[in-house]
């Protein structure tokens, strides 16, 4: 009897220090990933920069006292250049063509600036008129043929 107890207190004290020794090890990656965590909040990012050409995956650069770092970021290939991706709008419907110019017209209301961007509260866009008349009914192929 007393030899049972001796082995069960032998497994509980090894099973104890294996818990011991698992929280241990959790507690020591917690604090590296804390580590690498900025304690600066005000930080000042720049534009996305692409990798090549003027769209794609890139990278925007940001500093904060004497820290930098670098994020991966991405501009889309269809992007208005004129606005940056960094700035958000709120677009309206086309307006009317005007048959002086021959351009269509909308404006956008700036909805979130990205990354302390620098960006127009408005913005107005243009098109050229379509020449085509779009119809909406469309005659169906294979049908009818005989």
């Amino acid at each position: 009897m007393k030899g049972r107890m001796q082995v069960r207190s032998l497994l509980l004290l090894l099973a104890l220090m294996l818990l011991a020794a698992t929280t241990e090890a959790g507690k020591n990656k917690k604090e590296k990933v804390k580590k690498d965590v900025s304690k600066c909040e005000d930080w000042h990012w720049g534009p996305c920069v692409p990798n090549s050409k003027d769209c794609g995956l890139g990278y925007r650069e940001g500093t904060c006292r004497d820290e930098s770092k670098k994020l991966k970021c991405k501009i889309p290939c269809n992007w208005k250049k004129k606005f940056g991706a960094d700035c958000k709008y709120k677009f309206e419907s086309w307006g009317g063509c005007s048959a002086q110019t021959g351009v269509k017209t909308r404006s956008g209301i700036l909805k979130k600036a990205l990354y302390n961007a620098q960006c127009e509260e408005i913005v107005y866009v243009t098109k050229p008129c379509s020449s085509k008349i779009k119809s909406k009914t469309k005659a169906k192929k294979g049908k009818g043929k005989d």
